[in-house]
């Protein structure tokens, strides 16, 4: 194994350049589009063909394969040409001298992570959503003599137990603590570089939180407080909600939702794109048209969200030569109503709901923590108005859910 291993060569960021000096503890925090996952998934792969390793990647919620780091491991095997040394299933990657991938989420597999033996190393992906019981439970799991812990996250608040440990002070003995920004990433895509630009120029708070892994500011002004992250299992009989806004220099969004009962919303997916094209909407909404003939093409491989060339969507009224531009290619399209109060009156319905976001719904969380009320320059203090940024996701929400707001009226004044 060692011979394939050592023909390897790949450059690293230089804030991980002490990813293969032995450590306890090795923490990589920072903005989106860093490489931070990307870098600790090639060294874990490397670590892993060159010794028989037992590695467990977690985070506070998995709920399938699909929503761990498994698809990037295999992607980094693939680039690093180590496909013939793993062996890749569905669940699991390992290699015949002993090496083992295992995939587990911190709350949701609690149990059998508590009886764990023999982890070598732990990677904690998205450490910032961890919760102090989470992390009470992994560090004495992982024990074995010489082991280490990885944890990489975007920084939310500094009173999350993963900054409070590596950042609140003092950190652990034997600890590699590196902040990596996007400005460090020689391989920072485009694809991203679009998306920080514009953050960049529309809204230097949300910039400096997401891109560059400040903390965020002004949380008393937050409107929404009444949201977490966790995946569900979707029932047969749930009825999705589409809603879209249209933006080519702000971002085109559509956005699927559940109302699962009257005070529950869950938000399972998002499409996301800023400098959209029309003609690829379609695309970014449905990914590939499986119709014969087809209603449009995908040459930028969109994954789309699954239902929204069925599914009723509700879109900004702004943009009807788009909305008729969709209907004539098969979507089940129509405007919404707007009048006055109608952002204030969407606002109150989404704040009167404990909102549950999909993990992978970055934006959404994006918005949900950045949306805020305007606050007085000289006073800081908090008004009652909205401001205008970080609501391209929220707008699209209150569309989708327009018309069980209105039912809801109709029924309360009957």
């Amino acid at each position: 194994m060692a011979k394939q291993a050592d023909k390897v060569r790949i450059k690293f960021p230089e804030p991980f350049r002490d990813i293969f000096t032995p450590s306890r503890y090795k923490a990589f925090w920072g903005g989106r589009g860093s490489g931070k996952s990307t870098s600790v998934a090639t060294a874990l792969c490397i670590i892993g063909s060159m010794k028989p390793k037992r590695i467990l990647c977690c985070r506070e919620i998995q709920k399938s394969i699909a929503d761990s780091v498994k698809k990037l491991l295999d992607d980094r095997i693939a680039a690093l040409g180590l496909g013939g040394l793993y062996r890749s299933t569905q669940t699991s990657i390992t290699t015949p001298a002993g090496t083992e991938f295992i995939f587990a989420g911190l709350r949701t597999n609690a149990d059998s992570i508590k009886s764990m033996e023999g982890i070598d190393i732990a990677w904690v992906e998205e450490a910032n959503t961890v919760s102090q019981r989470s992390m009470d439970l992994l560090i004495p799991t992982v024990r074995k003599p010489g082991s280490e812990l990885f944890f990489t996250w975007n920084p939310r608040d500094a009173k999350d137990p993963v900054d409070v440990m590596f950042r609140g002070g003092e950190p652990p003995p034997n600890t590699v603590v590196r902040k990596v920004n996007f400005t460090d990433n020689p391989w920072f895509p485009d694809v991203l570089r679009e998306d920080m630009e514009w953050d960049k120029r529309r809204d230097p708070d949300k910039y400096a939180h997401i891109w560059l892994g400040e903390y965020r500011r002004n949380a008393s002004a937050r409107v929404f407080k009444n949201w977490r992250i966790d995946a569900l299992d979707v029932g047969e009989d749930w009825r999705p909600y589409f809603g879209a806004d249209w933006g080519f220099g702000d971002p085109t969004v559509l956005v699927k939702s559940y109302l699962l009962d009257e005070k529950t919303l869950y938000i399972e997916d998002e499409a996301y794109k800023v400098n959209c094209e029309i003609d690829d909407i379609p695309a970014l909404f449905a990914g590939d048209d499986t119709r014969d003939p087809p209603r449009w093409s995908n040459p930028k491989r969109h994954p789309g969200i699954s239902g929204a060339a069925e599914w009723p969507i509700t879109a900004d009224s702004a943009r009807p030569e788009t909305i008729s531009y969709m209907a004539k290619r098969g979507f089940n399209i129509h405007h919404s109503r707007k009048g006055a109060g109608s952002v204030e009156d969407g606002i109150e319905f989404l704040k009167s709901c404990d909102i549950i976001v999909h993990p992978k719904c970055k934006h959404t969380i994006d918005e949900l923590t950045m949306y805020c009320y305007k606050t007085d320059p000289l006073t800081n203090e908090v008004l009652p108005v909205l401001a205008d940024k970080n609501n391209h996701i929220v707008d699209a929400l209150r569309y989708g859910l327009e018309g069980t707001r209105h039912a809801k009226r109709r029924i309360a004044f009957a």
